[in-house]
């Protein structure tokens, strides 16, 4: 049996509990939401109807299999609220430098959070952890059929051998909205946000991905490894004056925190500006993925939803095209000079790539004007993305072929690179079966 932790007692004195119970995973900057079109049918949202029954569906997603592994004593959780946090992202494949910092007190544990004793947000490509010192684990997995599932636990209960993860269903009350389309999903937000941490209530949070301008990113968080001369909105505080929203980007470029907070109480010193921006496309393309799966499959249920055959061909075409257009970065903002970050995150971030025989792959980062090099989405390798319905991964797949051997006629893709493309199809080729297999129905690349 492995155990997770060495120690006991990190904390002296640990706040009260009772505010951090209920599990909000991003109020502060990661927003989790949920539904499906409609959000109401005769009281039940759609997505607790069938096809999907959200809530009474057994998970089969990461968090899900690590539990079965705690409940069977093959994982053991001790030691320190650090060391156990620092044992579950180990045993989730989750690299401790992915670590992203938020100030913003505007999740459920707010009582805990300020610019002094931030939130840390970890990530893999399929699992989103946030912890606050003192506060509850708070995770979100990406089931492959039902996207996102959110789970807490409290690192006390843990050591006490009382529970682990939880599943927290609750939590779609105060996280299904119009921010995602009422479907379950993830929103990296960005807002104006007081000294003492407090979200000023005039200032509208905007949504964040690959589109959103870089000057406009991060309010509320902490960013550090940037070095170029544009300002984004990390790291600076905004303040109310006459009823307005008084806001002057800092052009202080830190490389680490100390001076921010107590570093030490965290796994990492940093919260990496390439770690934020990888973090940001993952929910927008996670959001997609699980947006589109839901929809193909409620128009093809026939008891759920009988509408014509037009109709249903009209639902796969709109639902193929959001997948691609966030696979491959479509209207993606670009990037100023000076993006750094740290090796750390660089590295964990592409140990996993899988190369083609040139060395290229889907994890291959450029910094300069754009995220990737390759802009073809790392998550078509995922689960979830096997797990589309059949229909949708074909026309994905059947769609991709034609952009990247150039027999796409519609212009919708012209920014990609003719070099690019041909690196992409090589890669894909080599490393993905079910992309090889629709590539090599279709005449060879040019």
């Amino acid at each position: 049996m492995r155990r997770i932790g060495t120690s006991l007692g990190w904390f002296a004195r640990r706040p009260s509990r009772r505010i951090r119970r209920v599990f909000a995973a991003g109020c502060t900057g990661l927003i989790l939401a949920a539904s499906l079109g409609e959000i109401w049918a005769q009281g039940t949202r759609l997505y607790e109807k069938p096809p999907i029954n959200y809530s009474h569906t057994q998970p089969q997603d990461a968090i899900a299999r690590l539990v079965r592994r705690i409940a069977a004593k093959e994982v053991a959780l001790q030691g320190s609220d650090q060391e156990i946090v620092r044992g579950v992202l180990r045993e989730l494949g989750i690299s401790p430098e992915s670590q992203a910092v938020v100030f913003s007190r505007t999740s459920l544990q707010s009582g805990l959070i300020r610019p002094a004793h931030p939130r840390a947000l970890y990530f893999s490509d399929s699992v989103y952890l946030g912890w606050v010192p003192g506060g509850l684990v708070e995770a979100v997995a990406i089931d492959p059929t039902l996207g996102p599932v959110f789970y807490a636990f409290d690192p006390q209960d843990a050591r006490d051998g009382r529970r682990s993860f939880v599943r927290e269903t609750s939590c779609l009350r105060c996280h299904a909205g119009t921010r995602t389309d009422n479907l379950p999903g993830l929103l990296a937000l960005s807002g104006a946000t007081g000294a003492d941490g407090e979200p000023l209530a005039e200032a509208q949070a905007e949504l964040v991905d690959d589109r959103t301008a870089f000057e406009r990113r991060w309010g509320g968080w902490y960013v550090t490894g940037y070095a170029g001369k544009p300002n984004h909105r990390g790291n600076a505080f905004a303040r109310e004056v006459s009823g307005q929203i008084d806001f002057n980007p800092t052009d202080r470029r830190p490389m680490e925190l100390s001076g921010a907070f107590a570093t030490a109480d965290y796994l990492a010193p940093t919260s990496d500006i390439v770690a934020l921006m990888v973090l940001e496309h993952q929910v927008a393309t996670h959001n997609s993925l699980t947006r589109a799966a839901y929809r193909v499959r409620q128009a093809g249920d026939t008891a759920a939803a009988p509408i014509r055959t037009e109709d249903k061909e009209h639902v796969l075409a709109a639902a193929a095209e959001d997948v691609l257009d966030h696979l491959l970065f479509r209207d993606a903002a670009p990037l100023p000079d000076g993006i750094v970050g740290s090796a750390g995150f660089r590295q964990a971030f592409s140990a996993d790539a899988r190369r083609s025989r040139a060395g290229h792959s889907l994890k291959d980062l450029s910094l300069h004007g754009r995220l990737l090099a390759n802009r073809c989405s790392y998550l078509i390798y995922s689960e979830s993305f096997a797990a589309l319905p059949a229909p949708l991964e074909d026309r994905v797949l059947d769609r991709l072929a034609a952009i990247l051997q150039g027999r796409d006629s519609s212009g919708r893709y012209a920014y990609l690179e003719a070099d690019e493309k041909h690196r992409i199809l090589e890669v894909l080729t080599e490393t993905q079966p079910e992309a090889r297999r629709h590539f090599q129905s279709f005449p060879s690349s040019p």
